[in-house]
């Protein structure tokens, strides 16, 4: 007798188990978590930045960032005196849950309320792993063109809210707004949208506002009834 054993459903299920253990200890603490995905230079991290210098002063923030290699992105967020973990997935193309863990032990989560994750740039891998946060915010960018949805569709299945950034340039490139919220709209219907230039400031007080709400919404619930991410 033959038995085939699916190594993909081993690692996901090893990976859940963490992710929920995470899931748990944020709930706990009473700390929301948003994890970031998008493609190398969509601006994970200016949004981050941004982000942080408008809310630091009403929520207690700290950033979490993923990267093949190097401190930078973490270092930026550090200067602007939050907690922030870098971890280095030395070739790994996401996040995963055992990630995660480590850098939320080197967190001290009972003060904090917010947390931020910036996961490795990549349109495939991210949205296959659960981190245990409690949402997941996609940043496309005018740049790379209005196909994504329509090429990714997983990416943009799994989110809670997209991010269009770099609106400032859109009369410089030939993008297709309707297109794009179209293929967006027929992946996730409803999905918060957010056109916004992380440059020019446009756009930023809706996000930053959905922000507040989750944050409210989080504090509400008491962590329950989110889907684990």
């Amino acid at each position: 007798m033959v038995r085939t054993v699916s190594l993909g459903e081993q690692i996901l299920g090893a990976n859940d188990e963490i992710a929920l253990a995470n899931r748990t200890a944020l709930n706990r603490a009473g700390v929301l978590a948003i994890n970031l995905m998008a493609s190398p230079g969509a601006g994970k991290t200016s949004l981050i930045l941004s982000t942080v210098a408008a809310l630091r002063a009403e929520y207690r923030i700290a950033g979490v960032d993923g990267d093949l290699a190097t401190s930078i992105d973490a270092d930026r967020v550090a200067a602007m005196g939050v907690p922030a973990v870098q971890i280095n997935t030395g070739g790994a193309c996401h996040l995963d849950a055992a990630m995660m863990r480590c850098a939320l032990e080197q967190l001290d989560l009972a003060v904090l309320d917010l947390l931020i994750v910036e996961n490795v740039g990549n349109l495939v891998c991210p949205s296959g792993f659960r981190l245990g946060v409690h949402r997941n915010v996609l940043i496309a960018s005018v740049p790379e063109g209005a196909d994504k949805p329509y090429k990714y569709p997983v990416m943009y299945l799994g989110a809670d809210a997209v991010v269009l950034n770099k609106v400032d340039v859109l009369d410089a490139f030939d993008f297709d707004m309707a297109y794009f919220r179209h293929g967006v709209e027929a992946l996730n219907p409803g999905l918060a949208f957010f056109p916004v230039s992380c440059k020019t400031g446009v756009g930023m007080e809706a996000w930053r506002d959905w922000v507040r709400q989750q944050v409210t919404a989080f504090r509400q619930a008491e962590g329950a009834g989110y889907e684990l991410r």
